[in-house]
């Protein structure tokens, strides 16, 4: 099992609503690294922190589990969509998208700002100036510090 922070801006699709989803599709991703990471590396049964980006505050809101492998995302097809993509082809698609299922929503959003201050989150990708990525591996350590943080209930083995 690997664990991984996927970021969404909470008006776009929050934790609520995957919780209310229970599923859904991490469409509109348009970076290669992130591609890369969700096609080469995340698998069925690896668990996400889901952080809420753009947000007041930004943080991680709840736990996700990815729950269906990497498939083409359809919004690279769709003329109506903003990350229609008219190079990509439906026989060789540019962009995937992983399934990831609802967990967990924690009792409050864990601060971006306590994340940086945790000594225990030191070298946490999520954490480092410049990371932008919508998509980034992250240690079991590290997602494990953070459910303490948060007082889920989810538990890693």
């Amino acid at each position: 099992m690997r664990f991984w922070v996927m970021k969404s801006e909470p008006d776009v699709f929050s934790i609520d609503d995957l919780k209310r989803e229970k599923k859904t599709g991490w469409d509109s991703v348009r970076n290669y690294q992130a591609r890369n990471s969700m096609r080469d590396d995340m698998q069925v049964g690896d668990l996400v922190l889901y952080y809420h980006s753009n947000a007041e505050p930004s943080g991680v809101a709840g736990v996700a589990k990815v729950v269906g492998p990497a498939i083409a995302d359809p919004t690279q097809f769709d003329r109506k969509s903003d990350y229609y993509d008219e190079a990509s082809k439906k026989d060789a698609p540019t962009w995937l998208m992983v399934t990831v299922g609802f967990v967990e929503k924690f009792a409050s959003v864990i601060p971006l700002e306590a994340l940086k201050a945790e000594k225990a989150l030191a070298g946490m990708p999520l954490i480092q100036k410049g990371q932008r990525l919508s998509v980034m591996p992250l240690s079991k350590e590290h997602f494990v510090k953070v459910l303490s943080m948060a007082g889920a209930k989810t538990s890693v083995s």
